[in-house]
């Protein structure tokens, strides 16, 4: 079996023979599936009326479990945004009605930020055919091979971690 990797790896290694071209055989690959992933992503939000910032928002409070609320700096953790942009991302999400702002009862001058049950169904539908799409993507793998590729791709990541 072969794929466009493997043509564009044998022209470099024909030009610049030295080469070691491992990483060109596994980047090149995983930056071909990333586009594939992005475009799945895409519609499987597009078709749950979310846009990708949205479900990275509602997942978190979703994975928060329930009652499906967060604290903003909380939410910042999950999602890697900056506060600024937190504050208008709830503002949208609350706007649309998929969260709404609760005042903190540990802190006074905090709020939390919970899951709306239309949240919930926006986020839960779209995760649903992300994972459909997802596993679409891996059926070629049989289980074992699935378990032994995301170990090696945890590999790869913990030291960014």
């Amino acid at each position: 079996m072969r794929d466009e990797v493997d043509e564009l790896s044998e022209a470099w290694a024909r030009e610049l023979p030295e080469l070691d071209l491992a990483p060109v055989a596994v980047f090149s690959r995983l930056s071909r599936l990333s586009r594939h992933l992005d475009l799945a992503r895409r519609e499987a939000f597009t078709t749950h009326g979310v846009e990708s910032w949205e479900f990275d928002v509602l997942a978190a409070l979703r994975r928060a479990g329930s009652p499906y609320e967060l604290s903003p700096g909380r939410l910042l953790r999950e999602t890697l945004v900056t506060s600024g942009t937190m504050t208008n991302r709830v503002d949208r999400l609350a706007a649309r009605g998929f969260v709404e702002r609760y005042p903190d009862p540990e802190d006074r001058r905090g709020v939390l930020v919970r899951l709306t049950p239309e949240g919930k169904t926006a986020v839960d539908g779209a995760f649903r055919a992300l994972l459909d799409a997802e596993a679409g993507f891996l059926a070629e793998l049989t289980p074992r091979q699935q378990t032994e590729l995301a170990g090696l791709l945890r590999k790869l990541l913990v030291p960014f971690s």
